[in-house]
Formats: C-alpha cells, sequence, structure tokens
C-alpha cells in the first residue's frame, strides 16, 4: 500500500511562513517555502518539484535561496505568480525567468521523477482568490491499480475581491481528495459580507475626510495585496469614486501596482473593463487623483493647499518621510487581521547570495529579522501635534469561519489538516463537531512528521439516507381587505413538529422564487427580533461593532469582546 507523509516544515503560526513536505510513494514535493532559514530543507535535499501557491512573503520567503542551493528541483507556480515572485528580492540580482516555471490554470502537468518508476505525479493548478495569481494545488499520484489526490488550498477566499475573483468552489465541488490542506486563517470567527466590509470602511473613511480640517489619512500595507486593494477600492466605490482627494503611494507599494499593471489578464474582468475607460491605478484626471509618493520637499509643496490627501505606505518606510504638517489632522486606518511587524519585516530580508562554488553552501538568512521601531509612535513623532487619531477597519481576504466548513464539506476529502493560523483558532476549527464527525483532522506541528493512512477500508463516506416523504396538507386561502388567512386541516397539528412550529403563535412568510414560505417564529428568534430593533441602543446595533469585538476607542469596552444586549455612553446607531 502507498504511503502518505506530510512533513511540516513552518505551518504559519506567527512569525513563520508555510512550508510543507509531501512524500507519497518515491515523489517528495514541497509545499510553498516560506522560511527564512531553508537549513531544514537541505538535510535531506531529495526534492521532485516545489510548488509556490502565491508570492506573499510568508509563502516564498526562502525560494530564491533554495532556487540557489538546489538549482535542478524544478518551481512550479502560476504565470501571475512567477511574475510577482521578484517583488519579494527588490535587491536582490538574478534572473526572474528562472526563479520559477509558470503553469497554466486547471492544466495537469507531470512532475519529473528523479529515477525510474512505475508511479506518476502531476500537478494542477487553480485560481483560489485572495491574490492575482495565488492558486491551489492538486497533486494526483498515480501506481495502477491506485489513485490518491492530495488538494492543497494554499490562502484561499471564496468571495469576489476587487482585483481577483474568487475560489470556484462549485468547479471543484465532489472532488474528495485522499487529504485537504486548508487555511485556518481566522479560525472559527465569521465575517461580514466582503463587499459589506467595503462599504462600511469607505463609507467611514468619507466622513473622516469630510469633517476633518486639512485630514490626512494613512493606511499602513503589505508590498502586495492590501494596498492595491485598496487603491481599485477608493477607484470604484461609490462613496469615494470623484471624491477630490489626492492619494499618495509608497515606492515598495508602486511597484507592486506597476507589476499588477504588467498582467491585466490575470485580474478580474469587471476591472478589465474598467481599464477600457480609465486608469486603474495611476491618474491625475478622474478623482481621487493616484500619484507616486515624492521626496519630502516635493511633496511638501504639493500638500501646501488644503485639500485632504490619502496615504499607502509600507510599515518599513519611515514616516518623517511624508508626515510633516503643522496644521493638518492625521488619523491612521490600521487592518483588523493585518500584521504591522510581519509587514515591516518583509523589507528587512536581506538577498541571499546562494552556495559558493568552492566551499559548502550557507543554509541560514543573511539576516536577522527584527522590528526596529514601533511604527504608530514613529508616525505620532513625525507629526507637528504629535498625535493621530486611530481608526480600524475590516478587509478580509482568506475564508472565515464558515466559508472554510463549506468548503471541506463541499470537496468531501478523508484527511484534513489545518494550518496557517493561530493554534487557538486551529483548535476550535478542529473541535467543530460538524468536522470532527465527518473527517480525520490534523493539526500539524513544525518539524513533526504526519502519517496519513490511505487504505479505502479506513474510510467510507456515509451512505445517503433516503427521506420519508412528507404528508402534503390541502388548504384555502382567504383574502380580505385587512389581511389574508391561511386555513389547514386539524390533521396538521398530529405532527410532533407541530408544537414547536405554533410555540409563540407567531409566523413568518418570505417568497423563494414562485413559492410563499411560512415558518413559526420561534422563542429564541422573538427575543432576538426584538433585542436587534434599531431603536434600541445595544452593542448590536452600534456601528462600532466588528464581529463581537468594540472597536470604539473612546468606548470603556474598546478591543473587548462584548454581548450584543450591552451598551455605554458611545453608543452610534448603525446605519
Amino acid at each position: 500500500m502507498t504511503t502518505l507523509s506530510c512533513i511540516p516544515f513552518a505551518v504559519g503560526h506567527r512569525d513563520e511562513g508555510v512550508c510543507l513536505g509531501i512524500e507519497i510513494g518515491s515523489y517528495r514535493v514541497l509545499l510553498d517555502c516560506g522560511l527564512g532559514d531553508i537549513a531544514p530543507l537541505l538535510l535531506d535535499d531529495k526534492w521532485d518539484a516545489v510548488v509556490c501557491s502565491h508570492a506573499h512573503t510568508d509563502h516564498a520567503r526562502g525560494l530564491l535561496s533554495l532556487r540557489r542551493h538546489l538549482p535542478d528541483v524544478p518551481v512550479f507556480s502560476s504565470e501571475p505568480t512567477a511574475a510577482l515572485l521578484p517583488l519579494n528580492w527588490p535587491e536582490a540580482k538574478f534572473d526572474a525567468a528562472d526563479l520559477a516555471q509558470a503553469l497554466p490554470w486547471r492544466t495537469s502537468f507531470s512532475v519529473p521523477a528523479r529515477s525510474a518508476a512505475s508511479a506518476h505525479l502531476s500537478v494542477e493548478l487553480w485560481p483560489a482568490g485572495h491574490l492575482p495569481g495565488a492558486a491551489a494545488t492538486l497533486l494526483t499520484y498515480e501506481s495502477a491499480p491506485e489513485t490518491y489526490r492530495v488538494m492543497h488550498l494554499g490562502d484561499c477566499f471564496l468571495s469576489a475581491m476587487r482585483l481577483v475573483e474568487g475560489l470556484p468552489l462549485m468547479a471543484l465541488r465532489g472532488l474528495e481528495p485522499d487529504v485537504l490542506i486548508v487555511d485556518g486563517t481566522y479560525g472559527t470567527t465569521r465575517y461580514p459580507h466582503r463587499r459589506r466590509q467595503e462599504n462600511d470602511l469607505t463609507a467611514r473613511l468619507r466622513h473622516v475626510l469630510e469633517v476633518g480640517v486639512r485630514s490626512r489619512i494613512v493606511f499602513p500595507v503589505p508590498t502586495l495585496g492590501l494596498g492595491q486593494e485598496l487603491l481599485m477600492l477608493l477607484r470604484s466605490h461609490y462613496h469615494t469614486a470623484g471624491y477630490p482627494v489626492t492619494v499618495w503611494v509608497d515606492p515598495i507599494i508602486a511597484a507592486g501596482c506597476d507589476a499588477y499593471l504588467a498582467m491585466p489578464e490575470a485580474l478580474s474582468q469587471p476591472v478589465q473593463n474598467f481599464a477600457q475607460h480609465q486608469a486603474i491605478f495611476w491618474d491625475d484626471r478622474v478623482f481621487p487623483h493616484v500619484k507616486r509618493l515624492p521626496d519630502l520637499q516635493t511633496l511638501t509643496a504639493a500638500l501646501a493647499n488644503d485639500e485632504p490627501a490619502i496615504f499607502l505606505v509600507h510599515p518599513a518606510t519611515p514616516p518623517i518621510t511624508y508626515c510633516q504638517d503643522a496644521t493638518a489632522e492625521w488619523t491612521v486606518f490600521l487592518s483588523e487581521t493585518g500584521d504591522l511587524a510581519t509587514w515591516q519585516a518583509e523589507q528587512n530580508w536581506a538577498p541571499e547570495t546562494g552556495p559558493s562554488k568552492t566551499g559548502p553552501p550557507e543554509t541560514g538568512p543573511s539576516k536577522t529579522v527584527t522590528v526596529a521601531y514601533d511604527w504608530l509612535d514613529a508616525i505620532k513623532n513625525a507629526t507637528a501635534s504629535g498625535t493621530v487619531q486611530l481608526e480600524t477597519y475590516l478587509l478580509t481576504d482568506h475564508c472565515d469561519g464558515a466559508s472554510t466548513t463549506q468548503l471541506i464539506h463541499n470537496l468531501k476529502p478523508r484527511h484534513v489538516i489545518l494550518q496557517h493560523g493561530n493554534p487557538t483558532g486551529l483548535a476550535a476549527l478542529a473541535d467543530l463537531e460538524t468536522l470532527q464527525t465527518r473527517y480525520k483532522l490534523h493539526i500539524p506541528t513544525p518539524q513533526q512528521t504526519l502519517t496519513l493512512p490511505l487504505d479505502t477500508q479506513f474510510w467510507r463516506h456515509p451512505q445517503p439516507v433516503e427521506p420519508v416523504p412528507s404528508p402534503v396538507y390541502e388548504g384555502e386561502v382567504g383574502v380580505s381587505q385587512q389581511d389574508i388567512a391561511v386555513t389547514l386541516p386539524v390533521d396538521v397539528t398530529a405532527d410532533p413538529r407541530w408544537r414547536t412550529f405554533a410555540e409563540t403563535g407567531l409566523v413568518t412568510a418570505q417568497w423563494q422564487g414562485d413559492e410563499l414560505v411560512i415558518r413559526g417564529v420561534a422563542p429564541g428568534d422573538l427575543v432576538r427580533m426584538q433585542s436587534q430593533s434599531p431603536t434600541r441602543p445595544i452593542c448590536a446595533n452600534c456601528q462600532a461593532l466588528r464581529g463581537q469585538t468594540c472597536r470604539q476607542p473612546a468606548s470603556p469596552l474598546f478591543n473587548k469582546t462584548v454581548a450584543l444586549d450591552a451598551t455605554c455612553a458611545e453608543f452610534h446607531p448603525n446605519p
């Protein structure tokens, strides 16, 4: 029987990237290479291939060093990812075409075997959302009569973002891989829909711009992803499109923008349509204007008027280079799901020089990651007043708890490996009864090999149970000028479900297509409906509530988990 093992070199916990080794039959494949120190990968360097899911630093940090130490090992990625990867080493000198071999979407590609073997391994990439070019990897191992599949979702997102479509779940539904490796970044937390998040952010941003005097707004963002999403959001959302404001973009972020513009086919169709009428990023004709951040002297002259300004900056860029204005009001918008320290560390990874021709290869990183200063304190010190207003916003780009479970149930795997998240959040996911009763769940620990049994007797999907048809009750409908009466035979009360249906004596009716569905209102739903009255001053109706956490800095509940029926003096109705 073929054995399958997973070697977790790094599993995406805080301050580390993602790097998983997969051993199946005689093949050994690396999924991502987010290690700063690649020494563990060189202890046994017999790798058949490396697959890079996307270009974020925590998934690609060690790729250049690994490529130089093991030049004969092929590296596969999507075409957009191959174009974005060099941004992780802006000062390194290498041929970007040699870094990764680009594979087309949804096309099976054979992995060259290190030795003659009857088995065969193929790689297939699927769009994963999250970032242009981000890929879910399907490994298919065939050794007659056995066929096994491993699906690595990487960082995936089901919802469409401003620049990229979501993961095509319907195309993968029922895949039934033997092993599914899932991103658990958000644990079991549930977040509002992406469009609602965008509406909330742009509405609050517009409010700050309108009420402030010479407002200066700062968004700290990483090199790729969030910054470009924010730019496209400002350019296309009805709250901000056409608003007279200039957006200044840090050169580090601008490099990512230019890389996006060089591959328009990797962007979503709405963005490609948008580009036919106006510029995606750089524009000084249609508001908001988008410009590259110049030197301080030029910037000071450009900001001499009273118009507001927005800055998209990388945390590694010293605030003193842009944050100086004697009369401006400065506001920082911080992402609730971002990590300033991790983003700042992106620019502290110096490129490695590769192995010496006369000596053994160097295995460690050439520079230790350190965060040189606290970014928020630095930006306060750079302002004339020494103070900044702090706002937080939510703009998710990973699957939340509900989406993660939806993914797993649709793909129907045997084994599920939960990685890339806080250990507490991953444990909460693994504790969900809906997952525990159906799948074999694993939370990997770095450097501890997971052996995954593939015997067909190990797992059998439960056979579907044929539902017992419910009786159909015929009734009458009476219509008057005041109301409508629905009359049903008394036989319906003999069903044990009637007691629950009629417990409160109230019902709700809702159209679903051409059918009107009538449901009984349970006592808990009745209390919830009353508590969610928009006129009641409770946390559930306050615009500062995010998930179940208060984000109103002036409130005594700030940054605390609150009960939905709690209240405080800083209540502001949610529009």
